[in-house]
């Protein structure tokens, strides 16, 4: 599994010379999913953060009629995690599943506190993924809120414009808060 896109990512936010940078690596563990399995399941606790190299995730909330909510993707070059239940050591109110085949890098909280320890630049990585993150939230929430139907996929298409490729468009639909034949007529309009 190639860790380029990985060291890439971290260097735009803090340099690490080649020894914390293979330091890193030795907490790192590869793992592959494939289409259909989940990193994390409604329920559990979330005891890890990954970044993904190759492939795309869902976040999505199963409701008690039987469908499904999506919140989020991700994409290669994102971190994935559920930072709520593994903050606060809680059950996830999400699933995190793979919607094609993915290739991830993934640390355990236990070992990414001792890599914060061993390598004190990467606290600033953590704070700024963290702020990412909840920027991100903030964002979605007040889109949701305050732009048209219209617009909110207008500014999906601009910020993922791979996503028609790689999600199915029920989710697409779902995560923009409309029907599917609504966004149908909004990709024709």
């Amino acid at each position: 599994m190639d860790a380029d896109l990985l060291r890439k990512l971290i260097s735009s936010i803090v340099l690490l010379d080649d020894a914390e940078w293979f330091q890193l690596l030795e907490y790192l563990e590869p793992k592959t999913l494939n289409k259909n399995n989940y990193f994390l399941k409604e329920g559990q606790i979330c005891d890890s953060v990954a970044f993904i190299t190759k492939g795309t995730l869902i976040y999505y909330k199963s409701l008690e009629n039987g469908k499904e909510t999506t919140t989020d993707f991700a994409f290669a070059g994102d971190w994935v995690t559920d930072n709520r239940s593994r903050l606060n050591n809680s059950p996830s109110f999400l699933n995190i599943k793979a919607i094609e085949d993915s290739e991830l890098f993934v640390i355990s909280n236990d070992n990414l506190n001792k890599c914060y320890s061993l390598i004190p630049k990467l606290e600033k990585l953590g704070r700024i993924l963290i702020e990412q993150a909840f920027v991100k939230i903030a964002q979605q929430s007040i889109d949701l809120q305050t732009l048209s139907a219209s617009e909110r996929y207008e500014k999906l298409l601009c910020e993922y414009p791979q996503i028609f490729q790689k999600v199915p468009l029920y989710h697409i639909a779902n995560y923009l808060g409309i029907a599917p034949k609504s966004l149908s007529r909004i990709r024709k309009g």
